[in-house]
């Protein structure tokens, strides 16, 4: 007992009445235990108080840190994504304007060779109008329909086209075999007959050739 009355020294006597009066409502007989008990209790209360609080506070800083954090992340990529929403939009612009002057220049590249094309070809057509309204005889006509024919040869030859040569024999490359005949009379693959010549340009077919094939 006298180790607990040395301990009790240095409580006041406002915190000894008012553990006298819990002791009292306790029902308690030995009031110096019961006092002891009482001030360890609100000593432990009053350590450990602030403890949580403390660390509420820290856990608060960290939530608001993380928040500004989210916010700086979010703005970052919000910017991004307006860069790119532009970037998207100018390039579909850039290739919408792309595309309207490539179009433009193909139907120009279009007219030019067509005009380059009958520049050579319209001259044909005016000499078949002129033997048409010469009167004379047939031999005259005939003349001036080879002639004609040659002028046309000239302007095809001019435009870089070429009619498609048979004499080497049949060629799927080239030639259209609509009849197939056995003689032995020609050789394998000659080609006997042709129903409508085929004309190239360069390595481009613009007709191929009708043909008769032998064997």
């Amino acid at each position: 007992m006298k180790e607990k009355k040395n301990d009790m020294e240095d409580v006041t006597k406002e915190d000894i009445n008012s553990t006298d009066q819990k002791c009292d409502s306790d029902g308690i007989n030995e009031k110096d235990d019961c006092k002891d008990k009482v001030l360890e209790n609100e000593t432990d209360e009053n350590q450990i108080s602030g403890e949580p609080k403390d660390e509420a506070e820290e856990l608060i800083k960290s939530y608001e840190k993380t928040i500004d954090d989210l916010k700086d992340e979010n703005l970052k990529l919000k910017n991004e994504s307006e860069a790119l929403k532009d970037r998207l939009t100018r390039n579909m612009a850039e290739y919408d304007n792309y595309r309207k002057r490539t179009a433009k220049e193909k139907e120009g590249i279009y007219t030019d060779a067509c005009e380059d094309i009958l520049k050579n070809i319209l001259p044909v057509l005016d000499n078949l109008e002129r033997a048409i309204s010469v009167e004379g005889n047939v031999e005259d006509l005939k003349k001036g329909v080879e002639m004609t024919m040659k002028q046309f040869s000239s302007a095809l030859e001019k435009l870089n086209v070429e009619e498609i040569n048979t004499d080497d024999g049949f060629d799927p490359n080239f030639h259209n075999a609509v009849m197939h005949i056995d003689d032995d009379s020609y050789d394998k693959n000659q080609v006997v007959e042709v129903f409508q010549k085929g004309y190239k340009r360069g390595e481009k077919v613009l007709r191929y050739s009708m043909v008769k094939v032998a064997n």
